[in-house]
């Protein structure tokens, strides 16, 4: 058995074609269920593969889904190797990139040495842009990679009824416009979270949004659980 017992030393070695697929939308449109479902469907027909993520909404090293599904993961943090990562196993036939957003570029980069390379496939999933409407730098590299690039069909509605399609991060009951381009919270009630300058912690949470609405910086009238959380908080 050798280091990369895992990997194949040779792309042609009868090797079907492997593929990196990017599966985006905005929040809320079923990435994190249909990476599941994936790993479920190649898992019944007896391939073996890893679930990967980084910075899932429950803070663990989970895939977990708002409808209620979840599996543990393989946390990606920043200096994580996924060709190493890979070649410590003995066979992996495919790879489920949870938030896959959030990699750094080098990780996507081996990514596609794993497709190209070794005959693994790899189903990505991610946003596409951050609050600010701006692309990440891993999901920009993702969309230049990757064998298909697939756009999630499930509807997500802004609170004017329009299709949304851009997350917008809202703090203290605001839009926001800058800040860090990472800041963990959900479509929910908000998360508190510390300012950049150390400040102390407040509420926020993520909207989506229609184009229209996101650049206006409109939010409508507060979701039913924004309104739950604002009266709890004067309780």
């Amino acid at each position: 058995m050798t280091d990369l017992s895992a990997l194949s030393s040779s792309p042609n070695q009868g090797l079907r074609d492997a593929v990196l697929k990017f599966f985006y939308g905005p929040m809320d449109c079923g990435k994190s269920t249909l990476a599941l479902q994936l790993n479920y469907n190649h898992r019944r027909q007896g391939r073996r593969g890893l679930v990967l993520t980084k910075h899932d909404r429950s803070g663990e090293p989970r895939i977990t889904s708002r409808i209620g599904l979840g599996n543990e993961a393989v946390e990606v943090v920043d200096g994580l190797d996924l060709v190493e990562l890979v070649a410590a196993h003995d066979r992996i036939d495919y790879l489920i990139c949870d938030e896959a957003c959030f990699y750094s570029v080098r990780q996507i980069e081996q990514l596609a040495d794993l497709v190209d390379d070794h005959g693994i496939d790899v189903y990505a999933f991610g946003l596409a842009s951050d609050f600010r409407s701006q692309m990440f730098p891993a999901a920009q590299r993702l969309f230049e990679l990757a064998d298909e690039v697939s756009r999630l069909q499930v509807e997500v509605l802004c609170w004017c009824g329009r299709p949304g399609m851009l997350n917008a991060r809202v703090v203290g009951g605001v839009m926001a416009r800058t800040g860090e381009q990472v800041v963990i919270a959900d479509t929910g009630a908000g998360t508190p979270a510390a300012e950049p300058d150390g400040a102390a912690e407040t509420m926020v949470h993520y909207r989506v949004l229609c184009r229209r609405h996101h650049r206006t910086g409109d939010l409508g009238e507060p979701s039913p659980a924004e309104a739950a959380a604002g009266r709890e908080a004067h309780v």
